[in-house]
């Protein structure tokens, strides 16, 4: 195997250095099985729902879970609190209630029924009576409950005639879809035990599930910002009703009513997934270590493919050749895959990781290849503002620069993004002076970070730490370094480290 280094770019003062390796492909004999070794279970980005369960064990708080995978965000309190949800299973509106109902201008008698049909709400003595009356619905083409406030009790709620499942806040017909009207404190009742296990408040988890329920209701108000409609399905957020509900899930929902998390001036884009395999994938957050993930089932997994199965899926025939080629370098076994080529008898074709995931029905498309001896090239994933070391630095929050810091530190956003810059373009040009990806140090992992004291900028790498102050500039230190640093006292001790220790 051969290593050139190419030119190293700098973004946001913090050197990308990528590698390009010479292809040896795994050459596969007719008939053989692939096996896959990977970690998580999802695209990995933003929080994993297992780690924050994780970390709940561990004693976080719900607001700390949230600061760890959704960096650069602010808390906030939702100011358009309304969200409308496709019902994709129901088909029409025939729903009554044992309180009083609203429809067309009218009040509706508790034990009636309405039924919509185009512009018309009729009403009927029950399910299927006779009919009481017919009223045009106007501009509100909606059954409403007495009161649409959030968390009313059981009699107010609109139960549909027949299957009697019950609804939060209103339902109505759309162009020609049913739909869901309601506060999103209540729409997030109906997806927290869907999207994640409600007896993890059973288990010590219970900041997990409140951290679920800001991160669903931030989620659900950034996707209609964006002018995307929502239904109940995994396309946006699994959603069940009240027949979904949980007692434990929805006292999560009420201990953060009306809290999300904010991005550049209205709410964040904040997805999630069911286990990161102890590493998130970056992306509009950036990408962090996930301790807490080690409590998932999917933490670490093995897949075995027929070789035939594999040439189907990726459509080149009887398979001779298949290697991961693009990694983004975020935890061991060189992270979740960007690029992945097939070779065989019919041709070669190259896919995405995610693609790759797909076709080949893993759990995330965090994997390598059994028998792969190349590296495959590593490329920082793409983040968002302030997400990762491709991100501008001058987006970053500083709220969360200055987390943790103590009181009596006094930094400006200016001495902050100026420390930074600095430790960034010192920390690339000490990787490159070291042997760029062939240094003792490995690859850069996630963000640069300030240290609680304000004082140094740390950046850690897959087989170390480099430390940055305005005295010492940037040092490097292996994990075998830093623990014998460590030994003799450490930074309490010695200070920030002075030099080298590879």
């Amino acid at each position: 195997m051969s290593a050139v280094l190419a030119p190293v770019i700098v973004v946001g003062g913090v050197a990308a250095v990528a590698v390009t390796t010479k292809t040896v492909r795994i050459e596969l004999a007719a008939g053989a099985d692939v096996t896959l070794t990977g970690k998580g279970h999802g695209h990995g980005r933003g929080m994993g729902q297992w780690g924050a369960f994780g970390y709940a064990k561990k004693g976080w708080p719900a607001d700390k879970i949230l600061r760890h995978y959704y960096g650069g965000t602010t808390a906030g309190k939702a100011d358009k609190p309304e969200v409308s949800v496709i019902l994709t299973k129901q088909s029409s509106v025939n729903v009554r209630a044992d309180a009083p109902m609203r429809v067309g201008g009218q009040t509706v008698a508790p034990g009636q029924a309405v039924r919509l049909s185009g512009a018309t709400a009729t009403i009927t003595s029950g399910c299927n009576g006779a009919v009481v009356k017919s009223v045009p619905l106007g501009p509100n083409p909606f059954v409403d409950p007495i009161n649409p406030a959030p968390s009313r009790p059981g009699n107010e709620l609109l139960r549909f005639c027949g299957s009697n499942a019950a609804y939060r806040g209103g339902l109505g017909l759309v162009g020609g879809r049913v739909v869901n009207r309601l506060h999103i404190d209540d729409y997030v009742k109906g997806v927290i035990p869907r999207e994640s296990l409600p007896k993890w408040a059973d288990e010590g988890g219970g900041e997990a599930l409140k951290a679920q329920a800001v991160a669903a209701r931030t989620y659900a108000l950034a996707a209609l910002a964006k002018g995307k409609k929502i239904d109940d399905t995994m396309n946006s957020q699994v959603y069940g009703g009240v027949a979904g509900e949980d007692p434990r899930t929805n006292a999560a929902a009420d201990a953060t009513a009306g809290k999300i998390l904010l991005a550049g001036g209205g709410p964040a884009f904040t997805e999630f997934s069911a286990s990161t395999g102890g590493y998130t994938a970056g992306g509009n957050f950036p990408a962090v270590t996930d301790e807490g993930d080690t409590v998932s089932p999917a933490h670490n997994w093995t897949a075995t493919v027929s070789s035939g199965s594999v040439g189907r899926a990726f459509g080149v025939g009887v398979l001779k050749a298949l290697e991961v080629t693009q990694a983004n370098g975020l935890g061991p076994a060189n992270g979740r895959a960007l690029k992945v080529k097939a070779v065989g008898s019919g041709g070669t074709k190259e896919v995405t990781g995610e693609e790759a995931r797909s076709l080949l029905k893993l759990k995330s498309s965090w994997f390598s290849i059994a028998g792969q001896t190349t590296r495959p090239q590593i490329v920082a994933p793409p983040t968002g503002p302030g997400a990762g070391i491709l991100g501008p630095l001058e987006n970053l929050d500083l709220g969360s620069l200055l987390r943790g810091i103590t009181d009596n530190v006094k930094l400006d956003k200016g001495a902050i993004d100026r420390l930074l810059g600095a430790a960034g373009s010192a920390f690339a040009a000490k990787q490159v002076s070291l042997g760029g990806p062939k240094s003792p140090l490995g690859q850069p992992l996630g963000v640069p970070e300030l240290t609680d004291d304000g004082q140094a900028v740390t950046q850690r790498f897959s087989r170390g730490t480099m430390f940055y102050t305005q005295k010492t500039g940037a040092v490097a230190m292996t994990k075998r370094g830093l623990k014998a640093f460590d030994a003799r006292g450490g930074v309490v001790a010695l200070g920030y480290p002075q030099a080298d220790a590879l």
